[in-house]
């Protein structure tokens, strides 16, 4: 167990739940906190819920098969943990804004008072009703907005073409931590990376901030920020300023909604960073503590901490969460994966009193009872039985329709059908007479013979022809259930052997026939051979979305609109080279050298054009994108057409028309420039 999980979070399954974790570098991974197998809890136990760098997740506490997730810098996903499939709701900045900016681990956070109700963070801080589906702004920008790239590091500014390594960076001036109170309904806390904490207490309508803390420097990074669970103007804040080189712990309480705060660090050792606090929901003095060097729990509200031992390593716990169901604490370590302290229950009535005792016998929580199951023929607690160390995966049949046909004999091509003809006088030992340049010519132009699949739908629409097998025999061909992917055509010798074949959109279940032909020197002969099959749903997804017929027609508009966009890219890449070549020829030239002037002019209006479509490379790789490009709008309004059959999402749809809007005006700007 060496996995770096930056945070965690825990459904309400039954009779056992799941710990979610993200990690650095390793996914969303997912898995249950006990079993009913008598050897434990195997690896294979667990999955992934959402590929690349993991963050912060929150599963949904009253549907389990909701799940949120988020790769590094806000991209968030809602996970349908029942169909594998993820939808990507991100929130996107309106037509003329700049790029959000978010935070590497950016906080997500599921109302207590509504589960279809999220928070979700930038500089500005979304809402969404819907559970991601649509957002809206509750407030501007939180952070102070300050450029970070003129900042002095290590005692001064540095120039722009210095090595900066900013592209896989977190944004700076942004929110780190999000809270509601579980009592009153829109009292918000929020946190930033540059020493804000934020409060509105009427759902985002009004903000009041502060920036200062006792006995705190300017400047702070909020780790976390909590509503007391019992009293609505009660609030904690874990701060660090460790980027700075203070490595004090600081932990702070309000009991006025922010307006004021006081330190209730206590007693916790110098040099201990501090993470995450959460409360115990029956004892509001029982508080726990992740540090940079294990877990810490109080009786007393935070004026006395105690280090939790019992096995937990001496390592960085950057997050903590309470399963209330079971009064189990989960700990995210990085480095060492998950701990859970089963059933903390006791620490609620512990006391100095009590502990000088000699004995206590505390509540026992309820068992769960079931006759253990087997797997793997053993039964004893850790035992792997034949498996050994080896980890084996059988392969599944293909997904899609299998398409199964037979061929009596092959389909030869002239060549083939002469060397046919050759073979048994070769055996001979008889003339193989030269056939004459015209018949080698016809041999070397041939197309090659090839069997067609053609795929439509109920309406007899063509959804995707598919090349089969000519030789003799049987033969099976799989149709993914999509349409072609719009992708432009590479040449085989330019093809990457790891790139993965390009998916087109996955087509709506229902009725489809698939017809054969053989296609000999480029002309379709039809077989007369066709079958009819329905495409049947297997899934029953725990939010219905669009109607897929819907679904079908948005995710094809989608793919049209970027293949028009990749061919204005290309477009443009044309014309810069002929401008430039028409540049070089005017210097070499006695023409006017007004020429050069205007050939300039054209091929800088045109990799302005090319900023719109796709982007300002090295503004990025800076970590400021700046405006949002065509390029981004569709890739958030084609996200997860290839994992889902979900939406499209109220933001998925504003951003096809934002990218709709643009690209007429990108177009018509290019059309010009070409003529």
């Amino acid at each position: 167990p060496v996995t770096q999980f930056y945070k965690v979070s825990v459904d309400y399954t039954e009779p056992f739940y799941n710990i979610y974790g993200g990690t650095q570098d390793n996914s969303t991974q997912g898995g249950p906190s006990r079993t009913q197998n008598v050897h434990g809890i195997a690896n294979s136990d667990w999955f992934i819920a959402l590929g690349a760098d993991g963050h912060q997740p929150a599963a949904d506490p009253t549907n389990p098969d909701i799940l949120y997730a988020q790769w590094q810098q806000g991209n968030l996903t809602r996970v349908d943990l029942r169909t594998g499939e993820s939808v990507y709701i991100q929130p996107q900045p309106e037509k003329g804004e700049s790029a959000e900016r978010w935070n590497w681990d950016s906080p997500i956070l599921i109302s207590p008072h509504d589960s279809a109700r999220l928070y979700f963070a930038s500089q500005r801080i979304w809402r969404s009703e819907d559970r991601g589906d649509s957002w809206q702004l509750i407030s501007g920008d939180l952070s102070r907005g300050i450029d970070r790239i003129s900042q002095p590091i290590m005692g001064r500014v540095w120039s722009y073409d210095e090595p900066w390594d900013l592209s896989a960076m977190s944004n700076y001036g942004t929110v780190t931590s999000l809270s509601e109170s579980p009592i009153v309904s829109g009292l918000l806390y929020a946190g930033t990376d540059d020493g804000l904490i934020h409060v509105s207490e009427d759902g985002g309508q009004n903000w009041r901030s502060t920036d200062r803390l006792p006995g705190v420097p300017d400047m702070f990074f909020v780790n976390d920020i909590k509503a007391d669970l019992f009293d609505p103007d009660v609030a904690y804040v874990v701060v660090d300023n460790h980027k700075s080189g203070d490595f004090s712990p600081y932990v702070l309480k309000t009991t006025n909604r922010g307006r004021s705060w006081k330190s209730i660090s206590g007693d916790l050792p110098e040099r201990h960073i501090t993470w995450r606090l959460v409360q115990d929901h029956v004892n509001p003095e029982l508080l726990f503590l992740g540090t940079e060097f294990g877990v810490f729990f109080s009786v007393q509200g935070g004026n006395r901490w105690v280090k939790l031992s019992g096995g937990s390593p001496n390592i960085p716990f950057r997050d903590l969460v309470i399963q209330k169901r079971e009064n189990d604490l989960i700990g995210a370590t990085f480095g060492r994966g998950f701990y859970v302290l089963d059933d903390y229950s006791p620490l609620r009535s512990v006391t100095a009193d009590m502990l000088e005792n000699e004995t206590v016998l505390f509540p026992v929580r309820d068992a769960h009872w079931y006759v253990p199951k087997r797997p793997l023929g053993c039964s004893t607690d850790g035992c792997k039985a034949s498996q050994g160390a080896g980890h084996f995966l059988a392969p599944n049949p293909p997904f899609g329709a299998t398409i199964t046909y037979y061929l009596p004999e092959q389909i030869r091509s002239r060549q083939e059908q002469r060397r046919e003809r050759e073979k048994p006088l070769e055996a001979e030992g008889a003339d193989t007479p030269y056939p004459g340049w015209d018949a080698l010519e016809a041999e070397s132009l041939e197309d090659s013979p090839a069997i067609v699949l053609t795929v439509s739908d109920a309406d007899g629409n063509v959804v995707r022809h598919l090349e089969g097998p000519v030789e003799a025999g049987f033969h099976r061909v799989t149709w993914d259930l999509r349409y072609p992917a719009l992708d432009p055509w590479i040449a085989e010798d330019k093809r990457q052997s790891s790139r993965r074949e390009p998916a087109g959109v996955l087509v709506e279940p229902g009725t489809y026939t698939v017809n054969l032909t053989r296609r000999i020197d480029g002309r379709q002969e039809a077989l007369h051979q066709a079958q009819t099959f329905d495409v049947k749903s297997i899934r029953q997804p725990t939010l219905p979305g669009s109607a897929q017929g819907d679904r079908v027609a948005f995710s094809r508009r989608v793919d049209e609109l970027r293949r028009a966009v990749n061919g204005s890219v290309s477009a443009i890449a044309e014309l810069v080279v002929a401008i430039d070549a028409i540049k070089e020829v005017t210097v070499r030239s006695t023409g006017n050298a007004r020429l050069y002037e205007e050939a300039n002019r054209i091929s800088q209006r045109a990799q302005r054009l090319k900023v719109r479509l796709s982007g300002n490379l090295p503004r990025e790789m800076m970590g400021d994108p700046g405006p949002v490009p065509i390029s981004r709008r569709l890739y958030t309004a084609g996200y997860g057409a290839r994992t889902s059959a979900y939406g499209p999402t109220a933001t998925q749809q504003r951003s096809l028309e934002i990218a709709d809007e643009e690209f007429a005006e990108v177009g018509r700007e290019l059309d010009r420039l070409i003529d």
